[in-house]
């Protein structure tokens, strides 16, 4: 598939479909854990299906899982039936540690599982896009370091930082380019903790890494999309511009309209209902509202994609997701009416004007 066209074609429509960070909730259609999803390549793949199935989303995703790599480094993992596995402790501390670090082999860990997800998944979902998804680089280097240590070290000690994050970046190469070699379209790059960073840090320790990985995967059979749901990302989007990646995803404390106004027309940008505050915790009700409110404020930019502000919840009702993508699908139909009606009005008025003269 050309990803770039269907990139343009996506910009280009104007019956917009939503695209949520959905994948954990697929475990309520299997009745599973997510646990066993994470071990289990074969659910992972169904899940994808069920959820392709369900929901006429324009891309299959796969499971945002920001423990994947770091576990693959060696660092500890907890892994509990309902809840997405955890990095705890630190794996590196000093320049001595960060330069003995081994860059694991793909296989390492869960990498192996993710990638023969992704695999199966490209074998029985064929009507849209497969995107796998992976850590950003000050990310993963953070969960390496413990995230407070990384953000005081980047001012402090910022080559052991570097030392990492090339280390991070290695890695992260090798386990794109198995996705792609597996039938991939596209990836989600979750690097969220490079937003609590200033602008200039932010531009150093993972903008300049990010570009790098974008430039040497990145083609037009496969597009990476960017997600930062940290709080304030408005106030950086030249930061995140510079990636050079294809689409941008952005959380919920995030004011998509500033964001839209700044980033270039020929990105896609998504983001932002709250996956915990609206999603899981709150009524239907307040979930239609927010839904078309938000579709009400971003409807005049072509390049706006709504979505989740980052992962769906496993236990999220599944009646809050069916009506999230109700009032989507309502207003994409409200939308083309009075595109229809607006177009012949145009007609009326020019008739009635060229009759009275």
């Amino acid at each position: 598939m050309n990803m770039e066209n269907w990139l343009s074609q996506q910009i280009a429509t104007k019956e917009k479909k939503a695209m949520p960070l959905l994948s954990y909730p697929s475990i309520q259609l299997m009745f599973i854990n997510v646990e066993e999803l994470c071990q289990d390549s074969n659910c992972q793949a169904l899940g994808m299906k069920l959820l392709a199935d369900r929901y006429d989303m324009p891309i299959a995703s796969g499971y945002m899982d920001l423990s994947v790599e770091a576990e693959a480094f060696g660092a500890k993992c907890i892994h509990k039936p309902y809840e997405i596995p955890t990095i705890v402790g630190q794996l590196i501390s000093t320049q001595e540690e960060a330069d003995a670090l081994q860059v694991p082999e793909l296989g390492a860990g869960h990498t192996g599982i993710a990638i023969e997800g992704i695999r199966k998944a490209k074998m029985i979902i064929n009507d849209r896009p497969v995107f796998a998804n992976c850590c950003g680089p000050f990310s993963l280097a953070g969960r390496l370091m413990d995230v407070n240590e990384i953000l005081l070290e980047t001012l402090e000690d910022p080559d052991l930082v570097h030392t990492v994050l090339e280390k991070a970046t290695e890695f992260i190469l090798k386990y794109i380019k198995a996705f792609k070699a597996v039938g991939a379209d596209g990836l989600i790059m979750a690097e969220p903790l490079a937003g609590l960073l200033s602008g200039g840090l932010m531009q150093e320790f993972s903008t300049e890494y990010v570009k790098r990985i974008a430039a040497e995967v990145q083609d037009e059979e496969f597009i990476i999309m960017y997600h930062n749901c940290a709080n304030g990302m408005e106030r950086k989007t030249q930061e995140t511009i510079d990636t050079n990646c294809k689409m941008f995803h952005y959380g919920d404390k995030t004011n998509m309209v500033k964001v839209l106004e700044q980033m270039p027309k020929d990105v896609m940008i998504l983001g932002n209902i709250s996956p915990s505050a609206v999603f899981k915790a709150d009524s239907s009700l307040k979930m239609a509202k927010d839904t078309q409110n938000l579709l009400l404020r971003c409807m005049d930019f072509d390049n706006f994609m709504i979505s989740s502000g980052c992962d769906i919840p496993a236990d999220t009702s599944i009646e809050n997701i069916d009506k999230f993508f109700e009032v989507v699908n309502l207003h994409a139909y409200k939308r083309k009416i009075w595109d229809t009606i607006t177009d012949e009005k145009k007609v009326w008025d020019f008739e009635s004007d060229a009759l009275n003269s």
